[in-house]
């Protein structure tokens, strides 16, 4: 059970009304949709109706999850990986299930997914993905320790950890607001 009722657009104010826009008609929005940002009723789903509570820190976060989700140089595959990662420590069902339908999209096979939905690091090819991965991996479980950064780190360079690691740090703010709400 949700502790925070669906935000219909019908109840917005102005400030709402602009982040709401934002969302629903913004980057996320464009291209093919592989997981719905709306109910029929038009409220937001996942993530997203919470942030309407504070529409200025709502605005501001969305405007870093659209930067880390569009803006990057981290590759589509990259992304998602890291993504799921967050999603399978914090046990965030729907960042699990959004980002498993994105990261098929883009490639991830169901094997891959299933290793990280375990825990694990799944077997990769790609040299930046395989240390992108280990190092969202250490940095779920609280650190990346000197011997991981010189192994991983040292392969990706100093712009593509700061990019993982923003990423990281937004998907797992989510992934706390949507535990803490209880939102499925």
């Amino acid at each position: 059970m949700s502790r925070l009722e669906p935000i219909p657009p019908t109840d917005l104010d102005e400030e709402q009304r602009a982040l709401y826009k934002s969302i629903a008609e913004g980057p996320r929005a464009q291209g093919p949709q592989h997981f719905a940002l709306t109910r029929p009723d038009g409220a937001l789903l996942g993530p997203f109706n919470a942030l309407l509570l504070s529409p200025g820190l709502g605005q501001a976060l969305q405007e870093v999850g659209a930067a880390v989700r569009y803006r990057t140089a981290l590759s589509a595959r990259t992304r998602e990986i890291a993504i799921l990662t967050v999603a399978a420590h914090w046990d965030s069902a729907f960042e699990r299930a959004a980002h498993e339908s994105v990261g098929a999209a883009v490639g991830l096979t169901d094997q891959e997914m299933a290793r990280i939905r375990a825990g694990e690091v799944p077997e990769l090819a790609d040299a930046e993905e395989r240390a992108c991965a280990h190092l969202a991996r250490a940095m779920v479980e609280g650190d990346v320790d000197d011997d991981s950064w010189a192994t991983w780190a040292e392969t990706v360079g100093p712009q593509t950890v700061f990019e993982l690691t923003t990423l990281v740090g937004y998907y797992a703010t989510l992934a706390l607001q949507l535990r803490v709400f209880r939102v499925t």
